[in-house]
């Protein structure tokens, strides 16, 4: 099976993303069911998100069955479902209303970001500003809601968390990895 990156560090980079990622939803799949489905219903739902992230990452870089256009689209739409779902629509209780808030406001400039650097018609015009501006985005996003957990006492759903909030950043590295490489190819 051939890949679709040639050059060793971007194959290396994209592969211990992945990995850390699956790692990542491997914890929260037993997490789900460790506390039970009743509890924790909504983190099932954005691994479904997670995992077809991961697919489609995976399939990506083998070039198995999937444009660059149909993997541009179906990651972005699955990764601005989740940002809709866990930031905007169902966010988590924050100790204090300015991180909330500050979480609230950077997951719309998200979402606004993903729909319009990836889902316009000319998506090849993107600039590798554009796309690590995403993934920074993201990870701010995630390092709020970090520093919120250490803000609260800790209990036996702390370590998921914290291991929840990081998947998406992680998901979003890869993704904008992969489309920084198809930009610099596209260039030459």
């Amino acid at each position: 099976m051939q890949t679709r990156f040639k050059k060793n560090a971007k194959v290396f980079d994209i592969g211990l993303t992945s990995v850390a990622a699956v790692v990542s939803v491997g914890i929260m799949l037993f997490g789900v069911f460790h506390f039970g489905l009743q509890n924790t219903w909504p983190e099932l739902v954005l691994n479904v998100f997670y995992i077809a992230c991961l697919v489609m990452i995976g399939m990506y870089f083998f070039n198995y069955r999937i444009t660059t256009h149909q993997f541009n689209y179906w990651c972005s739409l699955s990764v601005g479902i989740t940002v809709l779902l866990r930031d905007i629509l169902f966010p988590p209780p924050l100790a204090f209303y300015s991180l909330h808030l500050a979480c609230f406001v950077l997951a719309v400039l998200l979402l606004l970001m993903l729909t319009y650097f990836y889902a316009r018609k000319d998506w090849k015009s993107y600039t590798k500003t554009n796309l690590w501006s995403i993934c920074v985005v993201d990870i701010v996003i995630a390092t709020l809601y970090n520093i919120d957990i250490y803000l609260e006492p800790t209990d036996e759903y702390t370590n998921y968390m914290l291991t929840e909030i990081w998947i998406r950043p992680t998901i979003t590295y890869g993704m904008v990895a992969c489309f920084v490489t198809e930009a610099a190819e596209d260039s030459n």
